[in-house]
């Protein structure tokens, strides 16, 4: 059956790479399919539980490739579970006694939709497996063509997810400005918390990123200004335990050495510590409608900054998170390449009724193809023996 008319959405948090892939569809549905008709659902599926949905114009259609130059999304999001019951009606998506899954299949048949791209991370896409799932069972044929968004890119099977390697990119910016507050103060402890909540592949590609700008970088070697005080000192993730005791008697000595030290901090790193601490003293966990724990009401870095301040003699502590400077960038020059092959290969698969996701499937060679939504899941762990993470460790004196 022809496709007539195709819907895109957005969901989840940012990442670098919303716009950019939005962009791109367009773009491409235009250059080899420009009699379909697009439209976008506001707000993710949001948007699409309220009918509250735009369309894309001649203009837009022209304009399209402006898009590669933004961060953020131009078509909104949010964070909604249409299996979340509860959340749907809480918030007001769907009335009580409505199935939120019927609800989104309704407005889809409603709006003539063949075919639906969700771009977004494994709960987004997840979240439109259900939905396609449902849709079989009443009878409705939907392709679901969904992109991976996530700068932790911790989905499983994807290689690499659209936006990391930007993310790493922005964070090492942002550390080089809050590093020179080293100066600002006498032995001074730095925590620079880097999203993650699984995975520490951000903060270590983040730290690397960073490190290599030190290396690369020309300093008077006077002072507060040596490559020595502006490094990492040291890079806490998931998935690599380490000792506080032994830690802090590391960092002491470059404390005493360089008057400061700087850590790079996964915000996923310690939280089943933090977790435990707060359920043992009886308080509340805050968790968001997916059942996660909300990293910037536990903060991490705090607990982190708080552990080693005393073990360090630091007279003063900062705690700065990059996470919404990073995941609001526009795509660099790699993800924008990566983009542009998942957004093509996307459309391709759609006109040809293919479902899944499409990236770079690691149990395939890295083969670009539409994976299966049932092979799709969050939470991939980050491997830190990869060379490239163990030798920063090596360098940094952390291995």
């Amino acid at each position: 059956m022809p496709v007539k008319t195709v819907a895109m959405l957005t969901a989840g948090g940012l990442a670098p790479c919303l716009s950019s892939a939005v962009g791109g569809l367009i773009e491409r549905y235009t250059e080899v399919a420009p009699d379909v008709r697009i439209i976008a659902y506001k707000n993710g599926y949001a948007g699409l539980l309220t009918g509250d949905s735009a369309e894309v114009s001649p203009e837009v259609r022209a304009n399209a490739h402006l898009l590669h130059n933004f961060g953020g999304t131009p078509i909104g999001n949010s964070r909604v579970k249409l299996t979340n019951v509860k959340d749907c009606v809480r918030r007001g998506l769907v009335r009580e006694g409505q199935d939120p899954l019927h609800v989104a299949a309704e407005q889809l048949s409603r709006d003539g939709v063949d075919v639906l791209h969700t771009i977004g991370g494994d709960d987004t896409n997840g979240t439109a497996a259900d939905l396609a799932a449902y849709l079989r069972s009443t009878g409705h044929e939907l392709t679901v063509v969904g992109l991976p968004k996530t700068i932790d890119n911790d989905v499983i099977p994807i290689v690499q997810s659209l936006g990391a390697w930007t993310a790493a990119e922005q964070g090492a910016l942002y550390a080089r400005n809050i590093i020179a507050e080293h100066s600002s103060n006498p032995r001074m402890l730095i925590v620079h918390e880097v999203m993650g909540r699984n995975c520490g592949w951000l903060t270590a590609a983040t730290a690397l990123a960073y490190h290599q700008w030190v290396q690369k970088a020309e300093f008077a070697e006077w002072l507060d200004n040596s490559a020595a005080s502006w490094d990492v000192h040291g890079v806490f993730i998931p998935e690599r335990p380490f000792a506080i005791a032994e830690e802090a008697k590391r960092l002491r000595t470059i404390m005493d050495e360089q008057d400061c030290v700087n850590l790079f901090i996964s915000e996923g790193a310690g939280v089943s510590e933090i977790v435990a601490a707060m359920e043992a003293a009886g308080e509340d966990v805050p968790r968001d409608p997916f059942g996660h724990v909300q990293l910037d009401k536990i903060n991490p870095g705090q607990w982190f900054a708080k552990q080693f301040a005393a073990e360090l003699g630091a007279d003063k502590v900062l705690v700065q998170k990059s996470g919404y400077f990073s995941r609001a960038a526009a795509a660099n020059a790699a993800d924008l390449a990566l983009i542009r092959q998942c957004t093509d290969y996307a459309v391709d698969a759609a006109l040809r009724g293919e479902s899944g996701v499409v990236g770079q499937d690691e149990d395939r060679g890295g083969e670009l193809r539409a994976i299966e939504f049932e092979r799709i899941k969050g939470g991939k762990k980050f491997d830190a023996s990869v060379p490239w993470f163990t030798g920063l460790l090596r360098e940094l004196g952390q291995a």
